[in-house]
């Protein structure tokens, strides 16, 4: 099995990752790693083409690819180091194990980041009833198909949760051509930020069903349609007043979740209001030599906001490996 060390060892390249690296490095961190299981930096944002980053940051207008850009040109100028297409199998007390096209790889580190983000809430966690037929996809997914990939996921939309990601393609499909009936949200408010609502469902004229939810699924090899019925104080269904709305996709958009399966292999206290590890003001764990940032921390609604823990977090690790080599020497 082959070896390598870092001082700081940061585990994901989306804005968390590469912000982190950046300050690490600024913080006198000599050798940098990345580990990325994609095969190429930037995260989610490769896929979010839509404009609205950096306005606190950079105090101006980008695009994901852009946001993403600008931190990958800062992180290559700082001589970070990286390892694409590896995944981290297992943190342990002094290295994580990898696993790559090369077979098994050991990266021993001083301190080490968590910067994986977040995953979202399947179908399977939402329960709801009927049969599996295609056509059904996570609304972060879709936009990987559009964005990235060029395919066309369907025709009549209907998408269930009003969080950014399904409200932001609500718009992109509409611009793609395809028509997006209503967006249906279980709560009385909505649950993703007040612009994309005006500027993604209002201004196209798309529906927003407040307390409303979908109760069923048809369809045998693809998508028929779905059962929509309101909900009362409680979030019961009133199934005496649900509609069938005939649709080809659903896209499901009901939250996030920090990704945090290594974290909690690991034994490191894990939050239970926000699903993510627990960090002090430093952005480190229980774990001392463990450090966390961005939506592994807890879902943050602006990157610009997970690039100023990603920044903390770097300087702070650096700071750290660097008492450790201290106390070793």
């Amino acid at each position: 099995m082959k070896h390598k060390h870092a001082d700081v060892v940061i585990i994901g390249s989306g804005p968390a990752g590469l912000g982190a690296a950046v300050a690490a490095r600024q913080a006198g961190a000599e050798k940098v790693l990345i580990i990325e299981r994609d095969s190429q930096p930037g995260g989610i944002l490769q896929q979010c083409v839509h404009a609205g980053f950096g306005l606190n940051h950079f105090g101006e207008e980008l695009t994901g690819p852009e946001y993403a850009t600008r931190f990958i040109k800062q992180a290559k100028d700082a001589d970070v180091d990286w390892l694409f297409e590896t995944t981290v199998l297992e943190i342990r007390d002094e290295d994580v194990l990898c696993a790559s096209s090369q077979g098994l790889l050991s990266v021993s580190f001083d301190a080490l980041i968590l910067a994986m983000g977040c995953r979202e809430r399947t179908r399977g966690s939402l329960r709801i009833p009927g049969t599996r037929p295609s056509g059904i996809f996570n609304a972060g997914t879709a936009q990987r198909l559009i964005n990235i990939e060029g395919q066309k996921v369907g025709s009549e939309i209907v998408i269930l949760g009003s969080g950014d990601i399904g409200m932001i393609m609500a718009r992109r499909l509409t611009l793609e051509g395809a028509h997006v009936i209503c967006t249906v949200e279980l709560m009385p408010q909505l649950s993703g930020l007040l612009r994309n609502k005006i500027q993604c469902l209002d201004d196209f004229g798309i529906p927003l069903l407040l307390s409303h939810t979908i109760t069923e699924i048809k369809g045998e090899d693809r998508i028929e349609g779905v059962v929509v019925a309101p909900v009362d104080q409680d979030l019961k269904p009133d199934y005496e007043k649900s509609q069938f709305i005939a649709c080809d996709t659903l896209l499901i958009s009901t939250g996030l979740i920090p990704e945090n399966e290594l974290t909690r292999a690991a034994g490191i206290e894990i939050s239970a209001k926000t699903g993510g590890p627990v960090v002090n003001d430093c952005m480190q764990t229980a774990r001392e030599d463990v450090f966390a940032c961005g939506n592994v921390v807890h879902v943050t609604g602006l990157v610009d906001d997970v690039t100023t823990e990603a920044l903390l977090a770097g300087k702070c690790a650096a700071e750290y490996a660097a008492a450790h080599r201290l106390e070793r020497s």
